[in-house]
C-alpha cells in the first residue's frame, strides 16, 4: 500500500504539482490516519483509544490543495474500507435514508450503526451547512458515527468554528461545533499558490454574447435534428431544454435555475450528460432586504417546537443565486463540460447580494473551467 505522503511525492517527481509547505502538516495528519486504518484492527482501536483524534479537517481559500490531500488519502486506503462524497451528494443520501427509517426509533443512529458496519473511514469535499434543518440531523448523525468509531476526512473553505453562519440559530449547532473541534485536527492550507488555474481538466467557455454561443458550440454539440426545443424528465418533473443528444443539452437560465429545482435535479444532470450550455444568464447582483419567514417550515424537521417568525436576510436573485452555485458545483464535481452565455462579464455577474461568500468559489470554478488545455471531448 502506498500512503498518503508517498503519492504526493511520486506526483511531485512526476512534475504533476509542486512541494507546498503550508501542506505538509495536513498531510502528516493524514499519513498518521492512514496507519491507523490500515495496520490491523486490533492496533487500530489501540491507536484511537489513546488520542481524541477521529479525523482531519482541511480548511482555506479556493485551490490550495485541499481536495488533492483528501483524494490522496481516500485513493491510498484499500478497497471498501472508505467512501468519499461530495458534502451535497453526502446530505441528498442522508435524506433518501431518513425516508427509508420512518417510524423507527433514532433514525439517525440506526443510520450511522449502518454506514459503520459498511466503511471506516467517509471523506466528503466542500463542507458547508446553511440550513437548521440540515445542520442539526448532520450534527446527530456525526455524533453517532463517532461513537462507532468512524473516522472523517473533510474540505472546506471555513474553519469548524464557521461551519454554521445563521447567526440567529447558531447556538442550536454549536454543540456539534464543538463535537467537531474535540475531535478532529484542523489544518487552514493557507499557501499563496492557486493550483486551480494549473489542474489539466476540461475547458469551459464563458460568452456574452449569444451569437458566437451558436456559432461556436452549437454546432460542434448537436446534430441539426437535436437542435429542437422539447420538455425532458428529471426526477419525475418536466424540465425546458432548447436542444439536447445523449451526451450534451443547453438550458436558458430561467427553467433551470428560477423553476422549482433541487441538487438532486443537478446531480441527476451531471450523471446524465457530458456537455451542459447555459445561456440567458441576467446579471445577478441585487440589493439584499429582509423578510419574515415563519419560524417552523425548516426547524420542523428536527422537532425544535419553537413558533413565531424570524428574519432573513435574502435579494430578489438569490434563489436562483443558489441554485446556480449547486449547478456549478455539481457539474465540476462530476467533471461536466459547460459553456456558459450570460448578459455581463464573469467579474459583473454577482457583485452585490447575500451570497458573495458562497459566488467566490463559484467564480473561481468557472475561472478554472475555461483554463484547461483542450477545449472539447466529444
Amino acid at each position: 500500500m502506498t500512503s498518503p505522503s508517498q503519492a504526493y511525492k511520486k506526483l511531485i517527481q512526476q512534475d504533476k504539482i509542486d512541494f507546498d509547505e503550508s501542506q505538509q502538516d495536513a498531510l502528516s495528519a493524514l499519513d498518521q490516519l492512514f496507519n491507523q486504518l490500515t495496520r490491523g484492527r486490533e492496533m487500530a482501536i489501540g491507536a484511537q483509544s489513546s488520542s481524541n483524534a477521529l479525523g482531519v479537517y482541511m480548511w482555506g481559500q479556493v485551490g490550495r490543495g485541499k481536495t488533492l490531500l483528501m483524494n490522496l488519502f481516500y485513493q491510498s486506503l484499500p478497497e471498501g474500507l472508505g467512501k468519499r462524497l461530495h458534502f451535497h451528494h453526502f446530505m441528498a443520501d442522508l435524506h433518501k435514508d431518513l425516508n427509508r427509517t420512518q417510524g423507527v426509533s433514532d433514525p439517525l443512529k440506526v443510520i450511522a450503526k449502518k454506514m459503520a458496519q459498511e466503511v471506516k473511514v467517509i471523506c466528503f469535499d466542500e463542507f458547508f451547512v446553511s440550513d437548521i434543518a440540515d445542520a442539526m440531523l448532520l450534527g446527530g448523525l456525526i455524533e453517532a458515527l463517532f461513537e462507532h468509531g468512524v473516522y472523517l476526512v473533510a474540505t472546506s473553505n471555513i474553519p469548524v468554528v464557521n461551519l454554521f453562519q445563521n447567526q440567529l440559530q447558531k447556538e442550536r449547532f454549536k454543540p456539534t461545533i464543538e463535537l467537531l473541534n474535540r475531535h478532529l485536527q484542523s489544518f487552514e492550507l493557507s499557501g499563496e499558490v492557486d493550483y486551480r488555474y494549473r489542474l489539466p481538466l476540461d475547458q469551459a467557455i464563458y460568452f456574452v454574447e449569444k451569437e458566437v454561443l451558436q456559432q461556436e458550440i452549437i454546432s460542434r454539440l448537436f446534430l441539426a435534428d437535436d437542435c429542437k426545443q422539447q420538455e425532458i424528465q428529471v426526477n419525475g418533473r418536466d424540465i425546458f431544454v432548447l436542444a439536447s443528444s445523449k451526451q450534451s443539452v443547453w438550458f436558458d437560465f430561467v427553467g433551470l435555475c428560477e423553476g422549482p429545482r433541487s441538487s438532486n435535479d443537478y446531480i441527476e444532470l451531471a450523471k446524465r450528460y457530458r456537455h451542459m450550455v447555459v445561456s440567458g444568464i441576467p446579471e445577478l447582483s441585487n440589493e439584499p432586504y429582509e423578510r419574515i419567514k415563519a419560524r417552523g417550515t425548516e426547524d420542523g424537521a428536527v422537532g425544535s417546537g419553537v413558533t413565531g417568525a424570524r428574519q432573513i436576510t435574502l435579494g430578489v436573485n438569490d434563489d436562483a443565486v443558489r441554485r446556480f452555485i449547486s449547478l456549478v458545483d455539481e457539474c465540476y464535481d462530476q467533471r461536466v463540460v459547460m459553456y456558459f452565455q450570460a448578459d455581463v462579464p464573469l467579474d459583473a455577474l454577482y457583485c452585490n447580494g447575500a451570497l458573495q461568500f458562497e459566488f467566490r468559489r463559484t467564480l473561481s470554478r468557472i475561472t478554472e473551467m475555461q483554463t484547461a488545455s483542450y477545449l472539447f471531448m466529444l
